[in-house]
């Protein structure tokens, strides 16, 4: 079952999301229905902060920032694959992430004909700001929280952040 609500003042924009189920006992389906209602619960909930923002960024400049954040200085093809995008749309993304200082191209100490790219202090610097750009917009959103539920969201995110830890370091098992 969904449930959808109208985007606070933007009522062309409908959000849907799943309910959360719980029967006492979970089963793998409950599991697998938490765990989608958990996914796209967060993706309704970033696209959510960007239209309440009107970011016109592209969501794959913050996804680039964050992997090099992470992940450390990465090759070309390497960071379009991890961040989903084709090897022609990174190059282009990184000019323009390059021309605007949010990262640095450099050759591969190993082999000069590799292009390597990092994240400058400008580039980490403005990731930062975007998220708390975000969470400022998402608060109001979720004042009517009790203790109970921010400790389960607390919770939710401790566990979100071990298992991806380390996504998008190539030698990461």
């Amino acid at each position: 079952m969904l449930r959808s609500f109208w985007l606070e003042g933007r009522p062309d924009i409908r959000i849907f999301i799943p309910d959360l189920y719980n029967h006492g006992m979970l089963s793998d389906v409950d599991r697998e229905r938490d765990l989608e209602a958990l996914i796209v619960g967060a993706h309704a909930l970033t696209r959510i902060a960007a239209l309440d923002t009107r970011s016109e960024t592209p969501s794959a400049q913050w996804r680039t920032l964050a992997i090099l954040r992470e992940g450390g200085p990465q090759r070309l093809g390497d960071l379009a694959r991890i961040s989903r995008v084709s090897q022609p749309g990174m190059t282009r993304l990184i000019k323009t992430m390059s021309e605007a200082g949010l990262v640095e191209r450099t050759h591969d100490p190993d082999d000069s004909r590799v292009v390597r790219v990092d994240v400058t202090d400008a580039g980490v610097d403005a990731y930062f700001a975007w998220r708390k750009e975000l969470t400022a917009a998402l608060i109001p959103r979720f004042s009517g929280l009790s203790d109970a539920d921010w400790a389960a969201i607390r919770r939710t995110a401790e566990i979100a952040a071990a298992i991806t830890d380390g996504i998008g370091d190539p030698d990461a098992p």
